[in-house]
């Protein structure tokens, strides 16, 4: 690990919990959304990584989701933050219990707007309790439905079922993104070296009912066109 590395990650913790304790101090989810696209922004400046989003015309301004994307690395989130910046959508990520109990997220996890996902919980109740509660009280739901970082070569893994049960319980349409490339790559390259600006690309999906039974694996790869 090099200097810039040890440099790059020892700021992004200092901004984590900055922002942490920021976002803990208030419960308004407009309020929230803004703190949590400031830390977008500013993580992904010091890293020189520039967001490109397209068919942003595809993005609703408000509303209610369950917004769906692919998953490959930590700044996954921040991405889609900041494409979601000229709307009102505020959501709620699903968080793993790793990340609530972290050094280094868990401070902003527990602050920023999420619900925990404790899969070694033999009852599944209180996590979709948890979602309702949530939905009613008027936000989105934010989920990587393959449930773990894709470390393949292949464009997408297996979703968990789970995704489409809370569209049906709670009648979310399905707003889907994919985030183009290999962002883990990229980001393991800003790391070491963001003197030269990179840029990662984040496609904006048509939406999907949340009554279509097709899979929906299935229609996010129809949406995004991957093999």
């Amino acid at each position: 690990m090099n200097f810039h590395k040890i440099k790059q990650l020892a700021y992004a913790l200092y901004l984590t919990n900055s922002f942490g304790f920021r976002l803990r101090q208030t419960k308004d989810p407009m309020k929230k959304k803004k703190l949590r696209l400031a830390y977008s922004k500013a993580q992904l400046n010091t890293l020189n990584i520039k967001v490109k989003v397209e068919h942003a015309e595809k993005l609703p301004t408000q509303g209610q989701y369950l917004l769906v994307s692919n998953h490959r690395t930590v700044i996954d989130p921040l991405i889609i933050e900041i494409a979601l910046e000229h709307t009102e959508i505020f959501g709620l990520w699903v968080s793993k219990k790793e990340l609530y109990n972290s050094f280094f997220f868990g401070l902003f996890v527990r602050n920023a707007g999420s619900i925990l996902l404790d899969r070694e919980k033999s009852q599944m109740s209180g996590f979709f309790a948890d979602i309702k509660k949530g939905v009613k009280e008027g936000s989105s739901i934010f989920i990587f439905p393959e449930g773990t970082r894709n470390k393949t070569e292949a464009p997408l893994t297996e979703f968990k079922e789970g995704s489409r049960i809370i569209a049906l319980k709670n009648r979310l349409p399905i707003l889907p993104v994919y985030i183009k490339g290999n962002a883990a790559e990229v980001l393991q390259e800003a790391l070491k070296d963001s003197s030269r600006q990179r840029e990662i690309t984040i496609v904006i999906g048509d939406m999907i009912e949340y009554k279509d039974k097709t899979d929906l694996q299935t229609i996010y790869r129809e949406r995004f066109s991957l093999d």
